[in-house]
Parts: structure tokens; C-alpha cells; sequence
């Protein structure tokens, strides 16, 4: 089961076009890849190879 991370000042920033884009700090707090292709992924996530570098 998924832990519940409380979001907090510094998780994310609203992009131009309206979207919520989670921070690294945000990732590294949840503890693991969700292999979706984030912006700030820190575990190194490529979409296109679909592969952790």
C-alpha cells in the first residue's frame, strides 16, 4: 500500500498553462518512481527507453 504524503510549501509550482508540477523534493519525500515521466523525477525515470538510468 501507497503512504499518504502530505503536500507542502516547496512540493510544487503551477505551470503557464495551469498544471500542479511536483518538485524533486516532492519525489524524493514519496520514496519511490511512479515511471509517468516527471519534469523533476530524481531516480532518473526515461519515458521513451522506459528505464531508470
Amino acid at each position: 500500500m501507497k503512504k499518504y504524503v502530505p503536500i507542502e510549501d516547496g512540493d510544487y509550482y503551477l505551470t503557464p498553462e495551469g498544471y500542479r508540477c511536483f518538485t524533486e523534493q516532492y519525489h524524493l519525500k514519496r520514496g519511490y518512481c511512479c515511471e509517468s515521466g516527471c519534469r523533476h523525477c530524481p531516480y532518473g525515470f526515461n519515458k521513451k527507453t522506459l528505464k531508470k538510468n
